[in-house]
């Protein structure tokens, strides 16, 4: 059975490996004009080849800035002198204690796109390759600085657009989600080795474990996963953001709503019904979710040929969206098409602002309509309701799940928990069915393997290679 475990664990990343003994170079800030920009380099010959593309002023020491003079290579070249382009500061991270785990040097110069290049041709002379898309981060993940939930939180941080993005991802960073499965892998790796040792001793009729005890424990393993995979639809919505629609009646002040929401006067309002012909869309965050809110025309019978394209569009919107707010005029109160679309929504995430509510009693606002869709009585004239909104949409969208530490935030990483708690699941059903203590530890081996891809212990090549080619360069 360990023999039948290490066939998995031998899908390393042997081939990526491959480049360890090359020394990379990058540009490590983004494109164009800065104050600062920072040239990296990490392998053995980082220390040599810095020295030779800067003029030190004092010797350098590990996690210590030292002032350079950036050389001008060409002017060497062609006089025998080397003329200064550019002052720097230069750091070197001694291996192992380094981001890569390698020797890494940085050189930060003025950000200006010329020295820049300068210095990357330079150390591309002197021996060193450009860095590919993520390169430093896939070294620091194959010398063992971090796992793969840790390594993707890299990319997630520098692509966060709000704060709950940017606290997730260093969370993830920190290993929270690695930790958050360390103890359920350490119990399942304990009952494997009980299971083996029950097969050890068959010959000698030695019960290690009563079939009761297996059970309790493979349940014990399961239940933390089973809560894991259930904090996917809030770490996704927060990982990913969402599309809501904001459709309804005209004049039933969807615009003003989407104002409100967005907290400035983005979509054109007026008394006339119609206004809006086009879709206006704009990006906000709610409770840390990023939400697209897209402000469509109203639905209606179409007067003009504008119109009609207008409301085309806004059915596309509706039908794309991931949430739907329909926007009801409450003075006017429900009508057919308002019917109309609400029915329509059927099994869908969808709320109803019965807007106006300055104008209409309390009592006359319904706390729910067809399929239970929650009412959230709103005003866009004097902003009542509008804070209760936002809190309904954040609960809509992450289904009233809190926050936790360690949320599964990627598709990748839900696929390997669900394929883990299916495994311990059929290997349940096994030993309910008193099949063979082998066969259950073949299942049992699976959910090992499936905990181990989530952190990159037994992640194949082709999968590695596409998790990292999505960074940008430098990092």
């Amino acid at each position: 059975m360990v023999d039948f475990y290490n066939e998995g664990m031998g899908m390393e990343a042997d081939s990526l490996r491959q480049s360890e003994g090359e020394t990379i170079v990058a540009i490590s800030t983004p494109p164009g004009r800065g104050g600062i920009g920072i040239v990296r380099l990490s392998g053995a010959l980082s220390l040599a080849i810095a020295e030779g593309l800067v003029a030190l002023r004092a010797p350098l020491e590990p996690g210590r800035a030292r002032l350079a003079d950036v050389a001008d290579g060409d002017s060497r070249a062609g006089e025998g002198i080397a003329a200064r382009m550019d002052e720097a500061l230069v750091t070197w991270f001694a291996g192992p204690h380094s981001y890569t785990g390698e020797d890494v040097v940085e050189i930060a110069a003025h950000g200006s796109p010329v020295v820049l290049e300068a210095l990357v041709r330079g150390a591309v002379r002197a021996g060193a390759r450009l860095a590919e898309a993520g390169e430093f981060t896939q070294r620091a993940f194959l010398s063992g600085r971090m796992d793969l939930t840790q390594a993707e939180a890299v990319r997630d941080l520098i692509e966060a657009q709000t704060l709950a993005q940017a606290r997730l991802a260093a969370s993830q960073m920190g290993g929270a989600l690695s930790q958050r499965v360390g103890p359920t892998k350490h119990a399942l790796l304990e009952l494997i080795a009980l299971l083996e040792a029950g097969i050890d001793f068959a010959e000698d009729d030695l019960e290690v474990a009563q079939e009761g005890e297996i059970l309790r424990r493979l349940r014990g393993v399961a239940e933390p996963l089973t809560a894991l995979e259930a904090t996917f639809r809030h770490g996704r919505v927060v990982h990913d953001g969402l599309t809501m629609a904001i459709v309804g009646r005209p004049n039933a002040g969807k615009s003003s709503l989407f104002n409100a929401l967005v907290e400035r006067e983005r979509a054109i309002v007026t008394a006339t019904p119609g206004t809006t012909r086009d879709l206006v869309t704009e990006r906000i965050a709610l409770g840390g979710i990023p939400l697209e809110l897209v402000d469509t025309a109203g639905l209606r019978e179409a007067g003009d040929e504008v119109e009609r394209l207008g409301i085309e569009r806004s059915r596309r919107a509706l039908a794309d969206a991931e949430l739907v707010l329909v926007v009801v005029d409450g003075a006017a109160g429900m009508h057919g098409d308002d019917l109309e679309v609400i029915r329509a929504l059927q099994g869908r995430a969808a709320l109803v602002a019965w807007n106006k509510s300055d104008l209409v009693a309390e009592e006359q606002t319904p706390a729910t309509l067809d399929e239970a869709i929650r009412v959230v009585a709103t005003s866009a004239v004097t902003g009542a309701g509008v804070a209760e909104l936002r809190g309904a949409i954040v609960e809509l969208a992450t289904g009233g799940a809190a926050a936790e530490t360690g949320m599964l935030t990627s598709l990748r990483h839900h696929q390997a928990v669900t394929t883990a708690i299916a495994a311990l699941g059929d290997a349940e059903t096994a030993l309910r069915t008193s099949i063979p203590h082998e066969m259950v530890l073949l299942d049992m081996y699976r959910a090992l393997w499936a905990l181990d891809a989530l952190t990159g212990q037994t992640t194949p090549d082709d999968v590695l290679n596409l998790i990292f080619s999505r960074f940008c360069i430098g990092k």
